[in-house]
């Protein structure tokens, strides 16, 4: 079978758990149950089939040591589950742009030396897909990247909230290269948006008005330190509020939602603690509370995520499939082109995994043309046309016409929405 050939523009935590995850299943057996993947062998892509081809970062203490080294470096500080063998592969020096913040740029020195020529870099390697785990903020950078690795002729898996995927002029550039793209904003395995946007259905699903949510994250990585700066905090409020958002089939005033993350516990390292409270209105106008704290590791939480999303993007560009990638996106990323509730989003992602085709049956269905046919579609059609795909009845799209998430009206204040039949 042939390679999956990967290169990670930063080598943080994230970078540091997706290599450790590589070669701790690579001798998985394909019927093996592993925590945090869709399979072993998806579309014919072991796990052992993904390679690293090359590796990016501006910090001195990362580029030029072998990446088997570089994962392992301070300030990277996630759990270590596997130890990787040296790979041959040294960390070039990127490119900055915006890509260093205020308090990253304390503890963090940029590498002598020039940037490397990006472009030439993927040819050279042969990579097949490009993976954006830059510092959040980085819009400036993510976007001179994406230029590469258009140049490149690559695919783009866009980990972090810089809206790529989301945006039609990105989708038109990767369309008229001919390239897969899959984004923006991962989602984590369990973590705490999947999480949020579970309980917001459950209490949609049960008839329970949702009057007021917040979820409060902290932690001690490098991620949380950056977003201290909270200039660059923007779109990563954003991706994080409409995943919540696009769950619930009415408008909440904006000061009853707050989501995003909260403050930087050193001591915490990798670890992420999540705080999640919702406050609703039940039968005779009865409240109801619900919160909840979630633990987790940060990274390891998305590394097999992101090892599924890799693959996704190969299968697409063995079958010259261009764009962003409609099912995969939604499943794996918080703020994709099409927002679907999570068991639709899977269930066409399977489809995908089966039959990469059906991305293209997908996006020739009538609803899809139209924006706000997100729920209509995920709540009535199927990717072939016949099978329905839930029967549940269809609710107002979270997307707007400029791709943004549209407002429904909100039910009466005083009208308890009544509990749908089982």
């Amino acid at each position: 079978m042939a390679k999956v050939r990967v290169a990670i523009i930063g080598v943080g935590n994230c970078a540091s758990s997706f290599v450790q995850g590589l070669h701790y299943y690579r001798n998985a057996k394909p019927n093996d149950f592993v925590p945090g993947l869709m399979h072993v062998s998806l579309g014919g892509y072991h796990i052992r089939d993904v390679e690293i081809s090359a590796a990016i970062d501006i910090d001195k203490n990362k580029v030029g040591r072998d990446l088997s080294e570089a994962i392992y470096t301070w300030p990277n500080n996630t759990l270590v589950f596997a130890k990787v063998p040296r790979s041959g592969i040294s960390v070039h020096r990127g490119m900055t742009h915006d890509g260093l913040g205020k308090y990253l740029s304390k503890i963090i020195q940029k590498a002598p030396g020039s940037t490397v020529d990006i472009t030439k870099l993927l040819r050279d390697t042969g990579t097949d897909v490009v993976v954006n785990y830059l510092p959040v903020g980085s819009e400036e950078a993510t976007k001179w990247y994406v230029e590469q690795v258009l140049e490149a002729g690559c695919a783009f898996v866009n980990c972090i909230p810089v809206f790529i995927a989301r945006e039609a002029y990105w989708r038109q550039r990767f369309e008229k290269r001919g390239l897969p793209l899959i984004g923006d904003d991962v989602k984590s395995q369990v973590g705490a948006t999947i999480t949020h946007r579970v309980l917001a259905h459950l209490f949609d699903d049960r008839g329970v008005r949702i009057d007021r949510t917040y979820q409060l994250n902290f932690g001690g990585n490098t991620d949380f330190l950056n977003m201290l700066e909270r200039e660059r905090l923007e779109s990563k409020k954003i991706s994080k509020t409409g995943a919540v958002t696009s769950i619930i089939p009415y408008a909440l005033p904006e000061e009853n939602i707050h989501v995003g993350p909260s403050d930087y516990v050193p001591w915490l390292k990798d670890r992420k603690w999540c705080h999640i409270r919702m406050e609703g209105t039940t039968f005779g106008d009865v409240p109801l509370n619900l919160e909840l704290k979630l633990e987790v590791w940060d990274s390891p939480n998305s590394a097999g995520v992101v090892i599924d999303a890799v693959r996704c993007a190969k299968l697409a560009l063995d079958q010259g499939i261009k764009g962003a990638l409609v099912g995969p996106s939604s499943y794996f990323k918080k703020s994709p082109p099409i927002q679907y509730p999570d068991e639709v989003a899977r269930q066409l992602t399977e489809d995908f995994i089966r039959d990469p085709q059906s991305e293209l049956r997908l996006r020739k269905q009538p609803s899809l043309a139209r924006a706000g046919a997100a729920h209509a579609i995920g709540h009535g059609l199927s990717t072939n046309g016949s099978r329905r795909l839930t029967s549940r009845p269809a609710k107002a799209s979270p997307v707007g016409e400029d791709g943004g998430p549209r407002r429904p009206r909100k039910p009466a204040k005083k009208a308890p929405a009544a509990r749908r039949s089982r």
